[in-house]
């Protein structure tokens, strides 16, 4: 991702950063707390402009997944409530005669383990490409 593109372009930064910094500190009799200081405010302001430059805030990264959870979690909670919802519920009837090849009672778990497993495998798949 950008965001681990930019890491070597950060840690060389730093680097200069962090003599520029010892080497003015000196010359102005800074403590090492004074240092530490300025070394850390321009370390942010030079990040932030990098991530402005390159377009890649971290937050972005993490938005996708903000949205996702809720929607995720909707989704099965709806889809629980229809198959276990109320007893004698014509949705649940359907529901229970409804299914195709091995799985034909949608209400009942998956003995074989082809549809969580297969599941799974998409969603790794979907993650690593």
């Amino acid at each position: 991702s950008q965001l681990e593109n930019l890491q070597p372009e950060i840690k060389g930064l730093a680097e200069r950063l962090r003599y520029e910094v010892s080497v003015r500190g000196k010359q102005l009799g800074w403590s090492e707390k004074v240092a530490r200081s300025h070394f850390n405010k321009n370390l942010r302001r030079i990040v932030s402009e990098l991530y402005v430059r390159d377009n890649c805030h971290p937050f972005k990264a993490t938005l996708l997944v903000w949205v996702q959870v809720p929607v995720w979690l909707c989704a099965s909670l709806a889809l629980r409530n229809c198959s276990v919802g109320a007893a004698g519920s014509t949705v649940q009837e359907q529901f229970s005669s409804g299914g195709a090849l091995w799985f034909t009672d949608l209400t009942a778990p998956d003995s074989t383990w082809i549809l969580p497993v297969s599941l799974g495998l998409v969603n790794l798949l979907i993650v690593e490409v």
